[in-house]
């Protein structure tokens, strides 16, 4: 497993960033496309079953992308991700959760998003 630094987990965010706002959209557009085709689904102009298997692919994509850089994607709506870290010598998960500005967020594992603490400056 990947232990990040504070600043460490800052760059990978920042990096990612990108890839989190296409997830973000194409998310939006893969949730409009699945109601159009449920039956008595409102209809859509970003079309039918081939552009949300291609939605569906491309989320796939964005998901390796960003499970490869070793965060931990925990949920998708809203997007949330952990980035494993050390703090104090305590082993913790560095979270950013969609809407934040930044990574400013901590919790150890075994107490999840509830645990959730503000980083030391």
């Amino acid at each position: 497993m990947v232990l990040f630094t504070v600043p460490q987990a800052r760059a990978e965010l920042a990096r990612l960033r990108p890839a989190l706002d296409r997830l973000v959209a194409v998310r939006a557009d893969a949730a409009e496309l699945a109601a159009a085709l449920s039956p008595g689904g409102p209809p859509t102009a970003l079309g039918a079953m081939p552009e949300l298997k291609a939605a569906e692919a491309l989320l796939d994509e964005l998901v390796t992308v960003i499970r490869d850089t070793g965060a931990h994607l925990k949920g998708l709506a809203p997007l949330l991700l952990d980035f494993p870290a050390e703090l104090h010598g305590d082993e913790v998960l560095l979270c950013w959760l969609e809407g934040d500005d930044e990574l400013a967020w901590y919790h150890r594992a075994d107490l999840g998003f509830a645990g959730r603490r503000p980083l030391p400056s």
